[in-house]
């Protein structure tokens, strides 16, 4: 007899870690998934401590082509399967695509996107035969051109549109597919990326716990995508009233100026 699990990756710092936290304390057993296995090992022991079901602990490296085989390896281990996959882990890199390291790109799109995919199509038959759902953690950078960040922004629009496509497949049978597009978000990934925080941030940021909540009360109400906060709602809005060209033109202008 296996039992359900709710797979988080990324689960070690940031909005993973708070979407663990409130998966959790809303009933669902989780498996954490990272590289950081003491940082996993830690926020599983606080969540144990807290009452809730103790969590699973599957350190690994997203960014290996093995990564989906050893952790569906690990959970049958644990005699569990997935009901609910929260893609969360990912990350950023600042700077002109022909000038950044070739490699650190490749293995951003091995994570935001192949690993993503991966873990999806993996994991789909149990989500559909548990009536579960899929969250998938993208940017509001997937809605927009992205001079300056250019690989990441474009891994976020596929996060986006093949959200959106999953939805379409697998909602009539019974499954909930959420993509969540944050703004700037305290948290490493501005250090990481190399960006500056500029007064985007200070207008746009929403925690990590805010958007986690966000994220698992969108999911579960079976909505299509879900913008935290209040100032990033309008730029999907904006969006439809300039010009592409514009558009362009003036993420241009901001972008490059966010060097730290």
């Amino acid at each position: 007899m296996t039992h359900p699990v709710t797979l988080i990756t990324g689960a070690s710092s940031g909005i993973g870690a708070e979407l663990a936290r409130v998966f959790s304390a809303h009933g669902h057993r989780v498996a954490l998934v990272a590289r950081r296995a003491d940082r996993l090992d830690a926020l599983a022991a606080e969540i144990t401590a807290s009452g809730r079901m103790s969590p699973i602990v599957v350190p690994c490296d997203l960014g290996q082509a093995d990564a989906a085989d050893r952790i569906a390896e690990a959970l049958t281990a644990e005699s569990v399967e997935v009901k609910y996959l929260v893609n969360n882990a990912g990350y950023g890199l600042f700077g002109r695509a022909a000038e950044l390291d070739h490699a650190d790109q490749l293995a951003m799109i091995d994570l935001n996107i192949r690993a993503l995919t991966d873990l999806t199509l993996r994991f789909a038959p149990n989500v559909i035969r548990l009536r579960g759902g899929i969250l998938n953690v993208g940017s509001i950078g997937g809605f927009l051109p992205g001079p300056g960040m250019a690989v990441y922004y474009a891994s976020k629009a596929y996060v986006l549109s093949f959200s959106e496509a999953l939805r379409g497949e697998l909602g009539p049978l019974g499954v909930r597919v959420t993509v969540i597009c944050p703004g700037p978000v305290p948290s490493g990934f501005q250090a990481r990326a190399g960006v500056k925080p500029g007064f985007d941030s200070a207008i746009l940021n929403v925690s990590a716990k805010d958007v986690a909540a966000d994220g698992y009360r969108a999911l579960m109400a079976n909505k299509r995508a879900v913008l935290p906060g209040l100032g990033i709602k309008v730029v999907p809005f904006l969006l439809r009233l300039f010009p592409r060209d514009f558009i362009l033109w003036g993420v241009t202008g901001f972008q490059m100026r966010r060097r730290s």
